[in-house]
């Protein structure tokens, strides 16, 4: 049995009995105006994050959605887009899809503006998209590609790359792991199925993205997800596994390399009122500016004494420039 054929066994038996342990998170479950989510969503949420964000979701954005789970996300996008089939739903698993569409009756009588035809739900596989190029705003994915191995995992950011639109976001939340895996875990298919042994650092998630051609990275978000321990796992030490929140965007790729975002800033304290780079970046006086690693590189670079570069938070929300 293949890694993919565990993954498609393990989530059809949580499609047929709900496991609420299976990706439990620190998030709270989105609370917006009107929607209410049915407490079987709530339980098949087997995501280790979020991918939901309203400032992504403005002017009626077409979105694909890829592993439906119980459906809450499906939901949640909705919200923002209330016409027939403004979300795609895309699973392989045909009881998963299934338990999505007897969750959508569900929602219909607990929202009164909700309606399934708003999602549109097609059997397909994350390597093999059933969706046309250049034709999503907004696709997402939940603790679904840590789960592929490195041809695999090329092959599905390529798919996202290709159905998004121009400047389209790719947003995703995945597990991440800074520690070295030994090759009894990584080769674990059970495991990684689990969501657990796929994990990748942070630098190397988003260089699978960058290779692709996503030319702007944005970090929105780094917590605990996970700990793999001697007595239940097969390592000698105890790893340490966290969950991230990434967006990736079809901006073309500049010349100098991707603007990656991982929360850090800029801020100027000298005896003028702003500093200019020449170079599109004005920081004004003690105004702390998000800036891109790769502007905190070039202005580190110039080693002036009143310029302040912060260490990276792992969360970015917008504004700053790169």
């Amino acid at each position: 049995m293949s890694y993919l054929e565990a993954t498609n066994d393990l989530y059809k038996e949580a499609a047929l009995t709900p496991d609420v342990g299976l990706c439990c998170t620190t998030n709270p479950i989105w609370e917006l105006p009107g929607l209410k989510i049915p407490k079987i969503m709530q339980e098949m949420n087997y995501g280790c994050g979020s991918t939901v964000h309203a400032r992504d979701l403005t002017n009626n954005p077409k979105m694909l959605y890829v592993g439906v789970g119980g459906g809450m996300e499906l939901l949640q996008f909705s919200y923002f887009n209330r016409q027939k089939g403004g979300v795609i739903g895309v699973d392989v698993v045909d009881e998963m899809l299934e338990a999505s569409r007897n969750n959508f009756k569900i929602a219909e009588d607990e929202n009164d503006w909700f309606k399934s035809e708003f999602v549109e739900l097609k059997k397909g596989d994350a390597l093999n998209l059933p969706v046309e190029d250049d034709s999503i705003d907004v696709a997402a994915q939940n603790c679904l590609f840590n789960i592929f191995k490195e041809e695999d995992l090329k092959q599905a950011i390529e798919e996202m790359y290709r159905v998004l639109k121009p400047h389209g976001k790719l947003v995703m939340s995945d597990p991440t792991c800074e520690q070295r895996m030994n090759d009894t875990l990584r080769n674990d298919d059970r495991l990684r199925a689990l969501c657990l042994s796929g994990s990748l650092p942070i630098k190397d998630y988003i260089k699978a993205l960058t290779d692709v051609g996503f030319g702007t990275i944005e970090i929105r978000a780094r917590k605990p997800y996970r700990i793999l321990d001697p007595i239940n796992y097969p390592t000698d030490e105890l790893i340490y596994i966290e969950s991230i929140e990434v967006a990736a965007i079809k901006d073309p790729m500049p010349v100098d390399g991707p603007c990656v975002f991982t929360g850090k800033a800029a801020i100027y304290f000298g005896g003028e009122d702003y500093f200019d780079d020449n170079k599109g970046h004005i920081l004004l006086k003690n105004q702390p500016l998000a800036i891109c690693d790769k502007t905190a590189g070039a202005l580190a670079s110039l080693k002036r004494k009143d310029i302040f570069i912060s260490d990276s938070t792992f969360h970015y929300d917008g504004g700053g420039c790169c």
